[in-house]
């Protein structure tokens, strides 16, 4: 709270007396010092004895005594000498309350901007007992920053840009700071190493809490991180956030798992396995304890968002889902600006949500199997990935696509019992799609199947001509991707297959609509990487539908027996879609992640969870 210390020219005065003032203002009515918006016991006590001692060493402002009965400073003990004088460690920060140290060798473990773990209270001591100008300037540079008042550490530059950057890609906001983002994440990239990071440039103790964060962050935008940097906060299998820590941080193990569980890639050796292992025992142990409270965050969101993490890991969050749940934010401005986003979202998904009602109403789908529950679901789940305001054609063609393609597989199904007689109907559905004129057909009369398919068929007609809009190589393109996803229909008679093939009809569907995809379709599929997509987006989606409908047991073991399946395979195309080098779009790479996690999260997720989540996005308004 201040560093008030002897004048070095020898005077019986303080040399920053603005910090002795400061002290006297800040004193709350109950004569306690600390936060006076948030009440922790061991806050106050330490403050409070801190700016006793201060102003008693003085013997000024003998007003701010009179609320206050007893004090008596708290001086830290057994503390290994050895450790605090031959390495950089957080006992760095409790120099005050070590008596007879050794300076000499104490220095060469001084920060280079002269403080002592970039904190004023170790250094304003270490200014006391050594004189050393470079203790003063750092503390004369900070008090004059701060008018007499300094922070418990400074600077802290390394973790409020991660910790920004974080927060605005989580409250969905961060396409409005594009260029400050990436001017962010390049200044921690430069500093980045296999030793880690931590919470600015110059200080010589690394943590896992920066490190994790500043790991996931980099490695999500294309920058080759390296995971090296985990091992050294691993001893004899557990990982710490500091070394010699007393007891361990639940922010830190969450930001641990979320690194570990997002940005494994295929290839990094065996530290990420051993971190996501350890993090997400060490919370789910600590959820069934209910002791999700951390030591260093005070904020009633923490045991929700852990508890959300655990629920539903990476592969299975969407976007929107995550930021309509997200609770751990104290900035007000963050705050306005994300709900007021989210509001509009939600203004926009009513609207669209409406207008594909219609549509399917006008097309008669639900003759076919098309419920307006499952047509919210779709609608849904394309909205919670893809929820950009200006991609709504993107959102409606994935929406109209998912719903249309369960008509026409409905139909099918019920078309006949053999395989033979499914073929034939998916080819005489080709025929009138690509032959028939375009009238509506008329109900009644004529037979089942001729007036089944031209109905379907006028469908999906009405689809192109939509997102289309009178554009023939937009129409070509989409015609072209239901053809091959009808001549899918006619290869194979098992389910997972032809929910893969569905994933890929709509991936291909959200490229044509958005306009990055149509002109150069054809060269695309000719380019590894993206044969490579589609492989792992098809394998993944193929086993995801197969293993879906077996899955029981608690919500923790779906989650593992997901992982056991497909968890390597979403690793691959976590890499190819983050680390890519390739010509391929970064937007069209995350399109294929998009899709794949929608058919994740339905394997994980039961209908109630889903309908729960649809009236959390979509429909409650945000207060």
């Amino acid at each position: 709270m201040g560093c008030p210390c002897e004048e070095l020219n020898g005077d019986d005065a303080p040399q920053f007396p603005s910090c002795i003032d400061w002290i006297a203002r800040n004193q709350l009515p109950d004569g306690s010092w600390g936060d006076d918006m948030f009440f922790l016991v061991q806050d106050r006590i330490i403050n409070t004895l801190a700016c006793i001692i201060a102003l008693k060493s003085w013997d000024v402002h003998d007003y701010a005594f009179k609320k206050v009965y007893h004090s008596s400073p708290k001086i830290c003990g057994g503390v290994p000498r050895e450790a605090v004088h031959a390495v950089p460690t957080t006992f760095l920060l409790s120099l005050e309350g070590m008596p007879g140290l050794d300076w000499k060798m104490l220095r060469k473990l001084q920060c280079p901007d002269g403080s002592f773990m970039s904190s004023p209270a170790p250094t304003a001591y270490a200014l006391m007992q050594t004189g050393d100008p470079k203790c003063f300037e750092f503390l004369d540079r900070l008090v004059g920053k701060y008018n007499g008042s300094v922070p418990f550490v400074y600077p802290i530059e390394m973790f409020e840009r991660l910790w920004i950057v974080d927060r605005l890609e989580r409250l969905g906001i961060s396409r409005y700071f594009k260029s400050e983002i990436e001017d962010y994440l390049e200044y921690v990239y430069r500093h980045w190493s296999d030793e880690g990071l931590s919470f600015t440039k110059g200080c010589p103790v690394k943590d896992i809490d920066d490190t994790a964060m500043g790991f996931r962050l980099l490695r999500l935008h294309g920058y080759p991180a390296s995971p090296c940097a985990f091992k050294r906060f691993e001893n004899d299998g557990q990982f710490v956030c500091y070394p010699r820590q007393s007891n361990q941080s639940v922010s830190a193990m969450y930001n641990l798992y979320r690194a570990a569980d997002q940005a494994s890639f295929p290839g990094d050796g065996h530290v990420l396995g051993r971190a996501r292992s350890y993090s997400r025992a060490f919370l789910r142990e600590r959820r069934a304890s209910d002791q999700l409270n951390d030591k260093w965050i005070i904020s009633e969101g923490l045991p929700g968002e852990v508890m959300y993490g655990l629920d539903f890991p990476w592969e299975a969050s969407l976007p929107r889902i995550e930021t309509r749940i997200m609770n751990l934010i104290s900035n007000d401005a963050y705050l306005k600006a994300a709900k007021a986003d989210f509001s509009n979202f939600q203004r926009l998904c009513r609207l669209e949500w409406l207008s594909l009602k219609r549509w399917c109403d006008e097309n008669n789908l639900e003759m076919y199997g098309v419920t307006p529950q499952s047509a919210l679901r779709s609608y849904f789940l394309a909205a919670a990935s893809i929820f950009e305001p200006g991609r709504a054609a993107e959102r409606l063609g994935w929406a109209r696509a998912a719903v249309l393609a369960e008509a026409i597989s409905g139909c099918l199904l019920m078309s006949s019992n053999t395989h033979d007689d499914r073929t034939v109907t998916a080819e005489w559905l080709i025929d009138e799609f690509v032959n028939s004129d375009d009238e509506k057909p008329a109900s009644g009369g004529g037979k089942k199947n001729s007036q089944v398919t031209s109905s379907l068929a006028y469908a999906l007609r009405d689809l192109i001509d939509i997102h289309a809009s009178d554009d023939a190589s937009v129409a070509d393109c989409l015609r072209g991707a239901w053809k091959e996803w009808f001549m899918a229909w006619t290869k194979t008679e098992r389910e997972g297959p032809r929910s893969a093939d569905t994933a890929l009809l709509l991936v291909r569907t959200v490229e044509i609509c958005s306009g990055r995809h149509h002109s150069t379709e054809q060269d695309l599929k000719l380019l590894p990487d993206y044969s490579k997509l589609e492989q792992l987006t098809r394998s993944i989606c193929c086993r995801l539908a197969t293993e879906a409908p077996a899955l029981t047991g608690e919500n923790m073991d779906k989650i593992d027996e997901l992982d056991r399946n497909v968890g390597f395979e979403m690793q691959e195309l976590a890499q190819c879609v983050f680390q890519s080098c390739s010509s391929i779009n970064r937007v069209t790479r995350q399109t294929f992640l998009h899709v794949t996690k929608r058919y994740y999260y339905v394997a994980l997720c039961s209908p109630e969870t889903i309908e729960h989540h649809i009236s959390k996005v979509i429909f409650e308004d945000v207060v």
